[in-house]
């Protein structure tokens, strides 16, 4: 939930940015979600590879070598959340964070089951713990509409029109 927040702040910063300048490539919102995306998938990479002790707890129970795989996926983050701004990689790059985040929804259900604290300093009570898992399908729509698919919400627009 705190990774929306994040994505909508960054969003509304980019969209009041368009407005008030004449910056050609913020008019296009999907453009906007990718800079906003890439922002998130950064910071959260960093956070992996600067304190994977802070996030191993979630994996640690069904996944060899958890710490290696913290500091992978936050080298993976980063660098797909660079791929995801390249034209050329970006459809396909959109697809592998799709497959990303069903991948690690598992460790999400785990940590809500469990009750376990949520990574960082975020809210551990269990509320927040569940409210997390419907915020993974948001990030999937989120990823295949800025990176995928980002004419759907132009189509869909225009054809209710």
């Amino acid at each position: 939930m705190a990774f929306f927040i994040f994505l909508i702040s960054v969003w509304i910063v980019l969209w009041l940015i368009s407005k008030f300048t004449s910056a050609g490539l913020l008019q296009s919102h999907a453009y906007k979600a990718r800079i906003a995306f890439s922002a998130g998938f950064i910071f959260i990479g960093i956070l992996h590879i600067i304190k994977p002790e802070s996030l191993t707890y979630m994996i640690e129970d069904f996944v060899p070598y958890p710490v290696f795989i913290v500091y992978a996926t936050g080298f993976m983050e980063i660098g797909l959340a660079i791929m995801i701004q390249i034209k050329k990689l970006r459809k396909i790059t959109g697809w592998i964070i799709i497959a990303y985040l069903i991948a690690i929804f598992p460790a999400n259900i785990y940590v809500a089951v469990n009750n376990l604290p949520s990574p960082g300093s975020l809210p551990s009570e269990p509320w927040y713990q569940w409210l997390r898992l419907f915020f993974q399908p948001v990030y999937i729509a989120w990823v295949y509409f800025c990176a995928i698919n980002p004419e759907a919400k132009q189509a869909i627009t225009a054809k209710s029109a």
